[in-house]
């Protein structure tokens, strides 16, 4: 879909990109741009920059960066037409529809969302009726209530090859969109079958209430126990987090992330609207961009089997010198004919009651407390040898943290752990503090010493092959959105010209749009992300208009001259220098 200049410009001067990112991140202004912490990474101190003047957001920390529709695209999770569409709704705009060009993308979007959403209300018209009496039965043996029951949409597939299919189809839906949403499955002679049969169905919201996919369970012994939809165009389970779409309301200080739906289910049933799952996977990044605009303290509380607390340490990790404050809830075992067994969220609720989980959640420790814990399991704190070996592997972790009062606090709790006095931990945490910092500080040097280097662009699949020509090139793409008028009517430069093809490309795209006064937004439905993210880093740097012709002259005769270089076969130094350190073992070559 393609969108008119003007209704483009004419949108994005009605949507302030500071009003627009105001709504997500908190703002301080500082020197000219306001910062705040980055809605797409984790961080404590604020490196995501808005630029109300080119109306152009940069993080300083992710290198994530464009205009307000690239942020809108990045933070919603929206395809360039659905983003527009998103401002154009918040501004009270209507889209013309001579804009439309080729919907079919969105339009299948829009029509798999609504097959959704009919398929989920008819498997909760068949829970109902005498076909999903057994999973009515198998609610009632969970001691699911029907109010929840009804609040998360939950309905039933019936035991049957195809009923969904004929329902779907005689509405109006083709196969092909089933296939699609994947709710049905082709088999090996052509004819296809329902995805989902004897099932508990528990459909999937995002955020903002859309039917997206669905998680299953069976209800008798039969295997996959659950079964989720696979990806599909609606539907990315990295992107979604079971139960959000209730738990953004709730008025508790923080949201508990557990492994499984019905643990979800369960919780809220017992007063914990917080409880979110994610959907069968490890806790993405994507996943804590989406908790962050709810909420700055999560609450890890997944099972306590090895897979669960491998889990919880996968996502403390991911976590770490985050903004959020992390706990860790650990449920104990369950003790079964004198022998301790597994217990997740939905037994210890069921085994326990609410009000025995409530003190668990107060009670909830550190990551870094889990984090001690589980190192200390490793080793005989008894033996002289296992103390050594201890100290050994908890120093590393003590180091890494930010503040010197938590460092001396847990400092002492590792000590107390080992039973070696508190100084001589604290001086093992220091010596590997400083091993760290010297470690960070050659990394530093090593990057601004090498031209090679220092010059490249973040993202490895964008690496310059002629860094000279490049940083002329660049110099030219920030005088042509800082001035196109400079440059005349006519290119002074042919694309073949450029030694780098996106730097070509990107030029040339805003010589289309050089009348535009924040041409950014209509390239956001023509470039990357990464690649929307290298051009507002090059306009980043420094770029004056007091002397913009001589500066263009010099960057034109730059470039040509590295046109006649490569025409004769001669190699810059600095690629010289790229390919020898490439060829160095262990250094940046791989």
């Amino acid at each position: 879909m393609q969108f008119s200049q003007n209704f483009l410009d004419e949108l994005t001067a009605r949507c302030d990109i500071a009003d627009v990112v105001g709504s997500y991140v908190n703002l301080t202004p500082k020197g000219g741009n306001q910062f705040g912490l980055c809605p797409f990474h984790n961080e404590k101190t604020p490196s995501f920059s808005v630029n109300t003047g080119k109306q152009i957001y940069y993080c300083f920390g992710c290198h994530k960066g464009g205009g307000v529709i690239n942020f809108i695209m990045e933070v919603e999770n929206l395809s360039f037409p659905e983003a527009v569409e998103f401002l154009a709704k918040r501004a009270g705009m209507e889209v013309p529809q001579n804009d439309r060009r080729d919907e079919s993308a969105e339009r299948q979007r829009k029509r798999l969302l609504q097959l959704n959403r009919e398929a989920a209300r008819w498997y909760y018209e068949v829970l109902l009726s005498e076909e999903g009496k057994a999973v009515r039965d198998y609610l009632e043996k969970r001691r699911i209530s029907r109010k929840v029951a009804v609040n998360f949409g939950m309905g039933a597939a019936p035991n049957a090859w195809d009923r969904l299919l004929q329902e779907m189809t005689r509405r109006g839906y083709s196969k092909q969109e089933l296939l699609a949403a994947g709710l049905i499955v082709a088999n090996k002679n052509g004819g296809f079958y329902d995805k989902f049969r004897n099932r508990l169905m528990l459909p999937v919201l995002d955020h903002r209430g859309e039917v997206v996919g669905f998680g299953s369970r069976v209800i008798d012994n039969s295997e996959p126990k659950y079964m989720n939809t696979t990806e599909t165009p609606v539907y990315h389970k990295r992107q979604v987090l079971y139960g959000l779409h209730l738990a953004k309301k709730t008025k508790r200080p923080n949201i508990i992330l557990c492994e499984g739906n019905l643990d979800v289910v369960t919780l809220h049933q017992a007063g914990f609207d917080n409880a979110v799952a994610s959907m069968g996977t490890a806790l993405t990044v994507e996943q804590t961009r989406l908790l962050s605009r709810y909420t700055r303290e999560l609450v890890l509380c997944y099972d306590n089997d090895g897979a669960g607390q491998q889990a919880t340490e996968r996502a403390l990790q991911l976590l770490n010198n985050s903004e959020f404050t992390v706990k860790v809830l650990k449920l104990p075992n369950r003790m079964v004919d004198g022998q301790p067994k597994k217990q997740d969220a939905d037994d210890f609720i069921k085994n326990h009651g609410a009000a025995a989980f409530e003190n668990l959640l107060n009670g909830s420790g550190s990551g870094i407390e889990f984090r001690m814990a589980q190192i200390a399991g490793q080793f005989d704190l008894t033996d002289d040898r296992g103390k050594v070996e201890y100290t050994a592997a908890i120093t590393p972790v003590l180091a890494a943290l930010s503040g010197a009062v938590e460092r001396d606090v847990y400092a002492v709790r590792a000590a107390e752990a080992a039973g070696i006095s508190p100084e001589a931990m604290k001086a093992e945490v220091e010596r590997a503090r400083k091993k760290l910092g010297y470690q960070q500080k050659k990394q530093r040097e090593r990057r601004e010493l090498n031209p090679t280097l220092s010059v490249q662009p973040t993202q490895r699949g964008l690496r310059y092959s002629n860094p000279r020509s490049a940083m002329a090139e660049e110099g030219l793409i920030r005088l042509l959105h800082l001035d196109a008028t400079i440059f005349g009517d006519t290119p002074p430069l042919k694309q073949e010209e450029f030694s780098n093809e996106l730097l070509g490309r990107i030029f040339f795209l805003l010589w289309e749009y050089r009348s535009s006064p924040h041409p950014l937004n209509s390239l956001a439905g023509q470039l990357s992300g990464d690649e929307m993210s290298h051009l507002t880093a090059i306009l980043q740097k420094p770029e004056s208009t007091a002397n913009a012709q001589k500066a263009m002259a010099d960057y034109i005769a730059t470039i040509k001259h590295e046109v006649e270089k490569r025409t004769v076969g001669e190699v810059d130094p600095l690629v010289q220098a790229m390919e020898r350190n490439k060829a160095k073992k262990g250094y940046g070559g791989k």
